[in-house]
């Protein structure tokens, strides 16, 4: 059973509201004042979470995160939880990066709110599923394990969701998408399988794109893209009886 069971669903992602009265009762209000009104001029739709992030930066630098999180974010104390933390410490940290050199990753134009539903703690299943099960995809696939885990591993401008090895010894990036697999993740993988054969040789790499649905104009774009496969997945539920009738 999922650790969110119980927890209401408007406290999956992290409230700034509650966020910003905790930190001034703590006496951070020039801080919290701060992050209120920072300018985020930013090529992304992450204008709340990039808050999201300074606010968890600055509550674990003053050693309040822990009390915060127990008061008024419950769904931070669980495995989904500290997934979304290190989410919202990325966010922060590119936006720092973009805010001094005016270059960084940009996330994906989706709806800010959404980092806090159910749709990314999903995603974030299914890549740890898939990276424990590598074989599902393509037998006798493996996950890279080197000086960093080839989960989200991360590279100059990016993360590659999974980076895997064939049966042949050859390097795999794998990207995943919850969703439809945009026509952007195409230019995406390409930089991500350009950067891996540079840096680790061996090449050339493959990659594959994993998604729900796969639009037609995907479909065409790969067919004159060598060395890239399209994958859809599906996804089945198994009901276990927890509790019967007495």
């Amino acid at each position: 059973m999922s650790d969110l069971a119980g927890i209401d669903d408007q406290r999956l992602t992290l409230p700034l509201r509650p966020a910003y009265a905790f930190g001034e009762e703590h006496g951070l209000s020039d801080e919290i004042s701060a992050i209120e009104t920072m300018k985020i001029d930013w090529k992304s739709s992450y204008t709340s979470t990039v808050r999201r992030g300074f606010i968890v930066a600055l509550f674990e630098k003053n050693g309040i995160f822990e009390e915060f999180k127990e008061k008024h974010w419950p769904s931070g104390n669980t495995s989904w939880g500290e997934t979304l933390r290190k989410r919202l410490l990325r966010i922060k940290q590119d936006f720092d990066e973009y805010r001094s050199t005016g270059e960084g990753p940009v996330a994906e134009a989706d709806d800010e709110e959404d980092l806090g539903d159910q749709q990314f703690a999903a995603e974030n299943d299914l890549r740890d599923f898939l990276a424990e099960n590598l074989s599902r995809i393509e037998p006798g696939l493996r996950l890279y394990s080197g000086e960093k885990s080839g989960v989200e591993f991360a590279i100059d401008g990016g993360r590659i969701d999974l980076l895997a090895i064939d049966k042949n010894d050859k390097f795999v990036v794998i990207e995943l998408k919850l969703g439809k697999g945009r026509n952007r993740t195409l230019g995406q993988i390409l930089y991500y399988m350009g950067w891996v054969d540079t840096h680790f040789g061996n090449g050339p790499c493959r990659g594959i794109i994993l998604a729900k649905e796969i639009p037609t104009e995907l479909t065409l774009a790969v067919k004159r893209v060598p060395g890239i496969s399209l994958h859809r997945y599906k996804m089945s539920v198994t009901v276990e009886l927890v509790a019967p009738i007495s």
